[in-house]
């Protein structure tokens, strides 16, 4: 038995709901028609160069339909896909979740809140679109229900952030991760991982950082070329610049961050997964040579690997 109660080698996110809540939890992404400052001209009108939101935005979410109408689109979808639960956590997804005023993001939230089953919330955001009216909103909900704000981290390199036009320093990711802390508020981060021009060294250095801060979760992506992004164009371009993980390589690296990491963080997600038809670029996840892999074959892979190596989440982390 690991630190975080059951046996598996990390501190995996179904098992903690299970622990918290007694019983599987099922995220359901919803899109509520936000943008984000970095495409309404706020601070860029290009986006991250990476970002096509369409890639992983499931078909049943439409932000013409109402949160209601999208969750019980959602659920029925992932009922016929998935074991059936009854609980569920609305996922904010689609682009930045708290950019917008307070009253209207109360209002949504809280439809979502209202929904039968619904015990809380997962809402991604980036670190600069907290602002005291939302941070408050969000201590007070999570007085109450579940609520996890999901940062777009993506790197703790700023030279990293501004190649990709991120559009905020790694600073202002670590001082919206405090403000949380300090109100109580549950804070999990997205992680990139071979992002142009990124080092194997230096994405590994990430552990100490990341483990440091406080953080209730994280996420991790392998970095993927989409259609239809200006990443895709640059791919073409200079592929000598990007960082191609293999799958075995990739199973390998996450294994070697893994040791490192706070084991009091939750592990929510080892890769990104998307439909291939929006890949421009290679992707561990539809390796030739053993075809199209799902998110839970390769945390299979992963575990399989773990047991291997006889190591786990936390094994080398001081």
């Amino acid at each position: 038995m690991y630190p975080w109660g059951h046996n598996r080698r990390f501190n995996a996110f179904p098992n903690y709901c299970v622990k918290v809540f007694g019983q599987r939890l099922q995220k359901v992404a919803v899109d509520a028609g936000f943008t984000c400052p970095n495409r309404d001209g706020t601070l860029s009108t290009e986006g991250c160069l990476y970002c096509n939101n369409d890639a992983f935005n499931p078909s049943y979410c439409n932000p013409v339909l109402t949160i209601t109408e999208q969750l019980k689109a959602g659920i029925d979808f992932l009922n016929v896909r998935y074991k059936k639960a009854h609980k569920y956590l609305p996922y904010f997804q689609a682009y930045t979740n708290t950019y917008k005023p307070v009253k209207e993001l109360e209002k949504l939230y809280n439809e979502a809140l209202n929904f039968p089953g619904v015990v809380g919330l997962i809402i991604g955001t980036r670190p600069d679109c907290l602002d005291d009216e939302t941070a408050g909103l969000l201590a007070d909900l999570s007085r109450e229900y579940f609520i996890l704000l999901e940062f777009g981290v993506e790197s703790c390199n700023d030279a990293i952030l501004k190649s990709i036009n991120r559009g905020h320093t790694f600073k202002q990711s670590a001082d919206a991760l405090k403000i949380c802390a300090t109100l109580g508020i549950k804070a999990g981060i997205h992680l990139i991982f071979g992002l142009p021009g990124d080092t194997r060294e230096n994405m590994l250095a990430q552990t100490d950082i990341i483990s440091s801060l406080p953080l209730h979760s994280i996420k991790m992506h392998q970095f993927q070329v989409v259609k239809g992004t200006k990443m895709e164009t640059l791919y073409q371009q200079q592929p000598e610049i990007f960082y191609n993980f293999s799958r075995e390589e990739y199973i390998e690296f996450v294994i070697d961050f893994v040791e490192r990491l706070n084991p009091a963080i939750v592990i929510d997600r080892f890769a990104g997964e998307m439909p291939p038809r929006y890949l421009a670029g290679p992707s561990i996840m539809a390796d030739k040579t053993w075809g199209f892999i799902r998110n839970d074959q390769l945390i299979q892979m992963i575990e399989k690997r773990m047991q291997q190596r006889e190591t786990w989440q936390g094994r080398l982390y001081s």
